[in-house]
């Protein structure tokens, strides 16, 4: 930049680097560039917060560009105002002097506009003969127009932001009240589970969330709300197939004593065995089931319990919430990384046999929740695994109550994401 288009302040205001970079980017504008100057200060609006600059020098800059005499901003056109402090202070809301000094300071310092002083500080504009402005002291709009397209683009980042954060704050909202209804509703209806310790971690993450939330907590929050509404919900789902599984082997038995009209006990003989006499030796009549039959029906009655119990088994969560509350299995993967959920099994088996874990007590616990949630509850005990004693003894109390559907896993993958989360961390 030639020196002689540097422009230093009038009176007692110093020159700074920052001033000197504003108007080296004023000289850069780009030939033949214009923006609409009340397009172009909506979008300074927007973008207040990463501009730097208060609501009162929005106010200086709104009353400045009126000064301007066309609605599009050029080079062309010249980019210089000159107001009189009486009258700016008019178009700014009747603005002290004082005031007005101080927040014309501020868009100078933050880029918006720059100080253009004549010998004496006074500003005025010079004509020719043919009545236009050949030179200007005020103040030049140049760095409005030479950052447009970055002031544009704040605004747009700060509209998806707040668009975001509305979306988000709204989800979490829908959230809340679906937790808040179905405790209600599961309460209501004696439905089987810890529901006074669900509730308690819905006030405690309710407790957690501060008045004024940023995008950061809210997310958190709602991945924990999201988290805490789909454990209850595999609970119900849980009760409901408990329920129909009930229904179920009531159908079957009614249908076995349906079939069989006449009990066995109807062809005893009448008569009396002598004392001492062997029943083995007594005849069954010709058409009583045979002891075969007999075992097959109870035989199909439990295969039919089994395979309803089997349609109640706990629901498997996403891998990728799984490895956010257990980081320390993905170093047991292969590779020293999980990436699929035969690598996460791969490794339960490997923290297993370091936890002393049994095979049959790991066996028992597949078979009853399934090798995925067998691999997440053992992922879990090795995130845990300072609070637990005995990892064998611990895990086959878990299947005991995963089989009578007193356990669910999600409230401990939700403890521990909360505890891993920078937000949790943080807490603690």
């Amino acid at each position: 930049m030639e020196s002689g288009s540097v422009t230093t302040p009038f009176g007692r205001r110093p020159m700074s680097l920052g001033m000197l970079a504003s108007q080296q980017l004023a000289e850069e504008i780009e030939p033949g560039i214009s923006r609409n100057k009340w397009k172009l200060f909506r979008a300074i609006c927007e973008a207040r917060p990463a501009l730097g600059v208060t609501d009162r020098a929005l106010t200086v800059l709104d009353a400045l560009l009126t000064f301007y005499p066309a609605d599009e901003l050029s080079e062309e056109r010249g980019l210089i105002v000159f107001p009189s402090n009486a009258q700016l202070s008019i178009r700014a809301r009747g603005m002290t002097a004082a005031t007005l000094r101080r927040h014309l300071a501020g868009l100078v310092e933050a880029g918006l506009i720059i100080r253009k002083d004549s010998a004496n500080g006074k500003r005025y504009a010079r004509r020719d003969r043919a009545g236009d402005v050949s030179e200007a002291f005020g103040f030049s709009l140049a760095p409005l127009l030479a950052r447009a397209g970055e002031i544009e683009a704040l605004a747009a980042q700060a509209i998806a932001d707040r668009e975001l954060l509305k979306a988000t704050r709204e989800r979490l909202t829908i959230c809340r009240r679906d937790v808040a209804k179905l405790i209600s509703m599961a309460a209501e209806e004696g439905a089987a589970g810890d529901w006074e310790q669900i509730t308690c971690m819905f006030r405690e993450i309710v407790a957690g969330l501060p008045r004024v939330a940023g995008i950061e907590h809210l997310t958190a929050v709602l991945d924990e709300m999201s988290l805490l509404r789909e454990e209850i919900i595999n609970q119900l789902e849980m009760c409901a197939k408990a329920q129909k599984m009930h229904a179920n082997e009531s159908q079957i038995e009614r249908h076995i004593q349906n079939s069989n009209p006449q009990s066995i006990y109807e062809f005893e003989p009448a008569f009396e065995t002598k004392q001492g006499a062997n029943s083995a030796n007594r005849a069954a009549p010709s058409n009583w089931p045979k002891d075969s039959e007999v075992e097959q029906r109870a035989g199909n009655t439990r295969s039919a319990k089994w395979s309803v119990g089997e349609g109640g088994e706990l629901k498997s969560f996403p891998l990728g919430l799984v490895l956010q509350a257990c980081p320390q299995i993905s170093d047991y993967g292969p590779g020293g990384q999980i990436g699929n959920w035969r690598d996460l099994m791969s490794a339960a088996v490997v923290v297993r046999s370091m936890l002393g874990v049994s095979p049959s007590a790991y066996q028992d616990a597949c078979s009853a929740m399934g090798p995925e949630n067998a691999a997440t509850v053992m992922a879990c005990i090795l995130e845990r695994g300072g609070q637990i004693n005995s990892a064998g003894g611990y895990l086959r109390d878990l299947t005991r109550r995963t089989e009578v559907g007193e356990f669910a896993i999600g409230p401990m993958l939700m403890s521990l994401v909360r505890a891993n989360s920078p937000v949790g961390r943080k807490a603690g």
